[in-house]
């Protein structure tokens, strides 16, 4: 394969983050908890449609973490991280459009549709994390997660910022009202991640290392395999340790991530500030993931994820200080910075310590962590926020995930990678 082909592989790789993003920024983190309260549960108290929008949070996340290691077999068993990869990113595209049909106060068809939007989503994320083995090398697999990271942001910040105008000037868009605004939104996202799925299904080319060729041999293998992919990474203590940490370090970012709005709203801080904010780190982590990666290529991988580490320390000690809306948007700048960064190499770290013939299987044990992810650290907040009666204190105590996630990861070998008979 020349150079050039591989290229323009690792780009069509890379373009699938493009289209599924818009799906975490305009979907999940942007309208549909709002369209829920407002639209959809209109009637209903506001406990009880948080209880509803938490309960379908929760199904979705569980439900393709228990399936996380089984897709991850099935793929490395049949050989088709592309076919699965496309079933399911099929049924979030066509959960996401049946959302924009759903009528006002039927909050159990939405709750239905993003479940399963959820589900296609994430598991779909399990055979594309898995496929960075087919467009990347040892040498450039910073890169190349970086550049699928970057696209994501670059992707969903533009449709969103679309989106956003879509709902503030319906009229420029031939539309009657920000509510149908909000409907046509989630149209495009099911569009816009259709149409940058269709590069990678065209343009990589899969490195198959499995042997069984029907989905049945490979759905048995698949389930089979869930206890022995326990038992493998067990007995391989530097990718152990490195998930350790990991699910650490990851919990406490994937926590600022969910919780900063909820943050900045309980310091009596504009809507519309915040959502200038989560548009703001879109942009920034665009270009940011790409310059991370080319500070690990000078430093190492390792030491890159830990100064995003560092990074993530002190906007938890900043957020503690926090006031006003400016010092809001300085947080999104700074996280920008560092968000996509630690996760492009947290990847590209990952693949390079575990044995590329079966990427598939380890990248679901990897993807069913960070589906857990986001669990110690709000437990943490709400415990300590009980106990002193103070949310600023309570965001101060996700220093210790970092700290400890930090220290494991001191521990992990780098550049030593594990052989399948190993």
């Amino acid at each position: 394969m020349s150079q050039t082909t591989e290229r323009r592989s690792a780009l069509a790789w890379a373009l699938y983050d493009c289209g599924n993003s818009a799906f975490a920024t305009t979907v999940m983190a942007g309208f549909f908890p709002l369209f829920f309260k407002q639209y959809w549960s209109a009637g209903v108290s506001a406990t009880e449609s948080t209880s509803k929008l938490g309960l379908a949070n929760s199904l979705a996340s569980v439900a393709v973490a228990l399936l996380a290691p089984v897709l991850g077999a099935i793929a490395d068993a049949g050989r088709g991280k592309k076919i699965w990869l496309a079933g399911f990113a099929a049924l979030g595209c066509i959960a996401t459009a049946a959302l924009a049909l759903v009528g006002k106060g039927d909050y159990g068809l939405a709750t239905l549709w993003y479940a399963l939007g959820t589900i296609g989503f994430a598991a779909s994320l399990i055979f594309y994390d898995a496929l960075i083995v087919s467009v990347s090398t040892e040498q450039d697999s910073d890169r190349v997660s970086a550049l699928g990271y970057s696209m994501g942001y670059l992707g969903g910040g533009v449709l969103f910022a679309i989106n956003v105008a879509m709902t503030q000037k319906p009229g420029l868009f031939g539309l009657s009202d920000a509510a149908a605004g909000v409907r046509a939104s989630f149209l495009t996202v099911a569009l816009w991640w259709a149409a940058f799925t269709v590069p990678l299904l065209l343009r990589v080319h899969e490195r198959k290392y499995g042997t069984d060729k029907s989905t049945r041999g490979a759905l048995l293998r698949g389930i089979t395999q869930i206890g022995h992919t326990f038992r493998r990474v067990r007995a391989l203590p530097n990718v152990w340790r490195f998930l350790l940490a990991y699910w650490l370090y990851i919990d406490a970012v994937d926590t600022v991530i969910r919780m900063a709005v909820d943050y900045g709203l309980s310091l009596g801080l504009p809507s519309q500030s915040l959502i200038i904010a989560l548009l703001i780190t879109q942009f920034v982590g665009f270009p940011a993931a790409i310059v991370f990666a080319k500070l690990a290529g000078k430093i190492g991988t390792r030491a890159g994820i830990l100064i995003g580490i560092a990074v993530y320390c002190g906007v938890t000690v900043f957020g503690y200080f926090m006031t006003t809306a400016s010092e809001f948007y300085i947080l999104a700048i700074v996280i920008g910075l560092v968000q996509g960064g630690v996760q492009a190499l947290s990847r590209s770290m990952y693949s390079r310590l575990i044995p590329a013939e079966e990427a598939g299987e380890f990248f679901g044990f990897y993807n069913m962590l960070g589906k857990f992810a986001a669990v110690l650290g709000p437990l943490l907040m709400g415990y300590v926020g009980v106990l002193t009666g103070s949310p600023r204190k309570a965001i101060l105590s996700l220093l210790v995930l970092f700290v400890a996630g930090a220290l494991l990861l001191l521990r992990v070998k780098p550049e030593a990678r594990a052989t399948a008979t190993s």
